[in-house]
């Protein structure tokens, strides 16, 4: 039987296991990756590993998410990141010099390779042909200290692409028909496998976009094979020799195939609050529209911004509109410029941004009130924008670009004019002058700390039972900004104390003054959540912050990849309703216990919980491997590592 691509790279770089679907297997991390909002935490950790230089092929950390400086934090968190790199043996991109996804695809990734990055965006580089998967910070640190990254064994989706694209109709809108068809949930342990002589039609950064939001899939991450457009696309960045073919064998075998005709797709939209709504541009149709954002690590390449200068050359926008553009990095806002886009844009009335996430996370560009925002992002979370009460649709960079000129929600095709056809360049203008290399004398580097750097908040042994109440009760498809927001906020990542009083702001704005008064108590907070819990952002402090109040059980329906393994990772154990009706017996403010929850733990037991308020007890699912167990028994993997 012959192997797909998922299957030889993971082969390759097998450490533990073998490749047998749900199976626990650890794997060698070839790269990491981090960004500010979270890489701050995950250098904290690694520092406390006590290890004296990263221990993987490349290690890169990026500025790229919390660049506004508006009082000392990200200034502080942005030279320590930067004394780290120095010692550490870490390349650094500064802040300026792009989106982490953006770049790493135009200067680091390479085919066949692993990647590891504390974004849940890192599959991005599966466009070049690589293993690239998000994970907390926490799995980031042990990964550069040289440890496997566990995983479960994937199954593997085969999407066979048929034909090509027509007019005025791109990539954005194949990932969003993907996630018509796969919706939101039930996708975890899977990977998609891109494949078919639809494939070969999609530049790599096309091919990019597609991966990149295969994330709100909730998959471990999405794969194209490494071709001749691959080679193409590593030679115009200078770096043919980073180029190997990967491709499946012709009699692979996948758990699910699933057959995708690019000429029948037509131009779509996600609509508010989740990317999973989905709707033909055509039906939202003359919607009136305040603003729109192009750009984030989603669509913001040379391809994706020449397009847009294309369309808008030589016309204004509509006045009822704010325009925003964020690159995706230096290269492209350089490249835009030597051929006079960047003017182009301007003249149209854009405002162009630095290239970071920016609008994408809340971070600026918040929209007016009851705005219609329409955005090339990959996420339109209710309030992640900073604005509650906009609506965030998400679209191609050809239907923001039409909706720009109209001042309303409008099919592309309906602009009447010829679609542009942008050709990838055969070599971009690149300066690498804004990454910064190691130290050659790391034992002379100072790390730098702010007043807002504290250390990672330790986590004591599981205790024998779990008692305490449940602090909050939530419904379906909560995802990490609910539980701790992206934005302004993010500037305290490094202040667990200070970010720990923003858990859960967004739902119930009281939650942290009555988590903190149960932990104060000596009792245990416990959280009841629905089907997805955890989606959305690599975000620990979405685990590491609940563990700071005091939380130490999670029980849903079910769970998102990142945040369930985030949650192990810091003490916390998720648990899931054996029986779903069981989740409508319980209610906010009844106490909860799990008594014996070690011993059931460690001799496999079914695990009861008694409902002590109701009077009531029911069974819990628990899905965890025995190194699993032993990180919530130690206390967290910080404490494992050191018991280790």
């Amino acid at each position: 039987m012959g192997k797909s691509i998922t299957q030889k790279i993971i082969e390759k770089h097998l450490v533990e296991g073998n490749f047998e679907p749900g199976k626990e297997i650890a794997i060698k991390i070839d790269q990491t990756l981090t960004q500010d909002a979270t890489g701050t935490m995950a250098y904290l950790q690694f520092e406390a590993m006590g290890l004296s230089k990263v221990k993987t092929e490349l290690s890169v950390s990026y500025i790229d998410h919390n660049t506004i400086q508006v009082g000392f934090e990200n200034a502080d968190d942005h030279r320590y990141l930067q004394s780290v790199a120095a010692k550490y043996g870490i390349l650094l991109s500064r802040a300026g010099n792009g989106i982490c996804h953006q770049v790493h695809l135009e200067r680091f990734g390479k085919p066949g390779k692993t990647l590891l990055g504390s974004d849940s965006h890192t599959p991005t580089a599966g466009g070049l042909g690589m293993i690239a998967i998000g994970a907390g910070g926490l799995d980031i640190a042990v990964a550069m200290g040289g440890e496997p990254f566990y995983l479960t064994c994937p199954k593997v989706t085969k999407i066979n692409l048929k034909g090509k694209l027509k007019p005025w109709v791109s990539a954005k809108d194949v990932v969003l028909k993907v996630l018509e068809i796969f919706t939101t949930k039930g996708n975890v342990g899977a990977i998609f496998e891109y494949g078919g002589e639809g494939a070969k039609t999609l530049s790599v950064p096309e091919r990019a976009t597609i991966t990149n939001m295969g994330a709100e899939c909730g998959v471990t991450t999405s794969v194209f094979p490494s071709d001749e457009t691959t080679k193409q696309f590593l030679k115009a960045q200078g770096r043919e020799r980073d180029w190997t073919e990967v491709k499946a064998d012709p009699d692979a075998e996948y758990d699910w195939v699933v057959d995708i005709d690019l000429s029948e797709i037509v131009p779509l939209a996600a609509y508010p609050h989740s990317p999973g709504n989905i709707k033909t541009v055509k039906e939202l149709s003359g919607m009136k529209v305040n603003q729109v954002c192009i750009g984030s690590c989603t669509n913001s390449s040379y391809k994706d911004l020449m397009t847009v200068a294309k369309i808008l050359k030589g016309k204004k926008v509509h006045p009822s509109v704010s325009f925003v553009i964020s690159p995706g990095s230096k290269q492209v806002i350089e490249n835009l410029a030597k051929e006079g886009a960047l003017a182009d844009l301007y003249s149209t009335g854009a405002r162009i941004t630095e290239p970071v996430c920016g609008f994408c996370i809340g971070n600026s560009q918040s929209p007016q009130t009851e705005a219609v925002s329409i955005r090339t992002s990959n996420r339109n979370f209710f309030g992640r924008s900073g604005t509650k009460t906009a609506n965030l649709y998400l679209t191609s960079p050809e239907t923001a670009a039409a909706s720009l000129l109209t001042g309303k929600m409008i099919d592309p095709r309906d602009l009447g004019m010829d679609y542009p056809v942008v050709e990838m360049p055969a070599k971009f203008y690149i300066d690498d002058s804004m990454i910064l290399l190691p130290s050659e004398t790391p034992d002379a580097v100072k790390i730098y700390r702010g007043p807002n750097i504290g250390d990672p908040p330790s986590n004591p042994p599981m205790s024998a039972d779990i008692s305490g109440v449940v602090t909050i009760k939530v419904g379906d498809k909560i995802t990490t900004d609910h539980i701790i927001p992206a934005g302004s906020r993010m500037k305290y990542r490094s202040n667990v104390p200070k970010y720990s009083e923003f858990v859960f702001e967004i739902v119930d704005d009281t939650f942290y003054k009555r988590a903190s008064e149960i932990r104060d108590s000596g009792k245990h907070n416990i959280i009841v959540g629905g089907l997805s819990y955890g989606q959305g952002s690599s975000r620990e402090h979405a685990a590491l912050c609940p563990m700071f109040l005091g939380v130490k059980a999670v029980i849903a329906k079910s769970f998102e990849r990142i945040h369930s393994a985030n949650l192990i990772n810091f003490g916390i154990i998720p648990l899931t309703f054996k029986t779903e009706s069981d989740y409508d017996q319980i209610d906010s403010g009844d106490e909860l216990e799990i008594p014996d929850i070690r011993k059931v733990l460690s001799e496999n037991k079914p695990l009861i919980v008694k409902n002590l308020t109701k009077g009531k007890q029911f069974e819990v699912n628990y899905e965890l491997s025995e190194r699993q167990k032993n990180i919530l028994l130690a206390g967290g993997m910080l404490s494992y590592i050191k018991n280790k």
